[in-house]
């Protein structure tokens, strides 16, 4: 069975607190973009961050983030808001300053996004991505310190199984009689 095939579920997750600067959820439905290898576009539900070999603010599998914000060497007090602006104190300063800015996407058909490893995605056309409206509630916000859990309820889900299990084995057993009853028949024609 092809895993990709599946069909997948954007609903959110419970975000779960870490006190880690570094680690940023979205509360909403948009995706942060990163720079693929070859300079593709991929899509990021948030995660763990990490300033990469060039300075730049990455995903940990060392992704650089599309917004390109470069932390300068020594810099403190990194902050992401709601909206997206990264601030950070530079070496030798007192208060911090602006150093870029995460834009969040949405996705206009989620059918069209195909789910790679490592929690990315790709999306088959560029004209289905579209910036979300930090203003709306359905485009999203960051929140910072915090990781998205799964949006997979796993009692909810064994129960789905154990229903479909027994209508298979229900089904199975209607066939069986079916078969059993054309054999009769079969036999009393001779």
């Amino acid at each position: 069975m092809n895993l990709n095939s599946s069909s997948r579920v954007f609903t959110q997750g419970d975000l779960r607190e870490t006190g880690s600067p570094l680690d940023v959820a979205i509360s909403g439905d948009g995706f942060i973009e990163l720079i693929g290898p070859g300079g593709e576009n991929l899509l990021w539900r948030g995660g763990q961050l990490k300033i990469n070999a060039d300075g730049q603010l990455a995903a940990a599998n060392g992704l650089a983030l599309k917004a390109g914000i470069t932390v300068p060497e020594g810099a403190t007090a990194l902050t992401i808001a709601r909206d997206g602006t990264v601030t950070a104190i530079a070496e030798g300063e007192t208060t911090a300053s602006e150093i870029g800015k995460i834009e969040l996407a949405q996705v206009r058909d989620v059918g069209a996004v195909t789910a790679l490893e490592g929690g990315l995605y790709r999306v088959t056309s560029p004209e289905d991505l579209v910036t979300a409206d930090m203003e709306s509630t359905s485009g999203g916000a960051f929140v910072q310190g915090s990781l998205e859990a799964s949006n997979v309820e796993l009692t909810e889900e064994m129960v789905s199984l154990l229903l479909m299990q027994r209508a298979y084995a229900a089904n199975a057993q209607v066939v069986q009689a079916g078969d059993q009853l054309m054999a009769i028949a079969n036999g009393l024609k001779r």
